[in-house]
């Protein structure tokens, strides 16, 4: 019973490594200041939400814009926030209310 739950147990943990290698935002690490910010290609195990904050010394501020994608990739990722941003700020794809994938990006102004 003991060598079947490590087994079970490392086969857990390889795929929850290979669905987070999964998921990510594929752009750089700058943004143009813009009201619609792209991102470029978001790749997601499955249904998902891209969310932008503000970055607030490190930390997600304000929720500033969403964007919802599918599984796979996304091409062409534009998340409308309403106005330029004034700071940084934090992108961040949730898959089934859970956070997957997280990036900074510094916003060019």
């Amino acid at each position: 019973m003991f060598i079947k739950s490590i087994a079970l147990a490392a086969a857990l943990a390889a795929a929850g490594s290979a669905a987070s290698a999964y998921n990510y935002f594929e752009f750089g690490e700058t943004l143009s200041s813009s009201s619609v910010l792209d991102l470029g290609l978001v790749r997601a195990e499955s249904d998902g939400v891209v969310e932008i904050y503000d970055d607030v010394r490190g930390e997600k501020g304000a929720l500033l814009g969403s964007y919802s994608v599918r599984g796979g990739a996304n091409s062409d990722v534009r998340v409308n926030i309403g106005k330029r941003p004034q700071q940084d700020v934090i992108a961040v794809l949730k898959v089934d209310g859970k956070i997957v994938a997280q990036k900074d990006f510094d916003i060019v102004r």
